[in-house]
């Protein structure tokens, strides 16, 4: 009768027992009210935490719409400063060439 107990591990049906123990215990203490008030405060944390960080992202967000604006009107300004530039060269190289045609008529 003694021979079926030998066919057992101890060891591992002791280590079934205590899980089966700690998750029971785990059940109990995870619906505890004290644990829902944990639950809640750090709930209540991260909410907070994500509302800090949305207004900063808000913020980078409008700085960078500025910074971008900025940027173009830097852009735009520099595009027609370059086009005056080869507006007026051309009309160096045209007046050049005129004075250049009446000294060829001279001769």
């Amino acid at each position: 009768m003694l021979d079926c107990f030998k066919c057992i591990n101890m060891k591992k049906t002791g280590i079934f027992a205590a899980g089966v123990l700690f998750g029971t215990a785990g059940v109990k203490l995870l619906a505890s009210k004290d644990a829902k008030k944990v639950y809640t405060n750090c709930t209540a944390a991260v909410l907070r935490a994500k509302e800090c960080v949305m207004k900063t992202a808000t913020t980078i967000q409008e700085n960078a719409e500025d910074i971008y604006e900025e940027a173009k009107e830097i852009n735009a300004k520099r595009a027609s400063e370059e086009e005056e530039d080869v507006f007026e060269e051309v009309e160096e190289v045209a007046s050049e060439t005129c004075t250049d045609d009446e000294t060829n008529r001279e001769l």
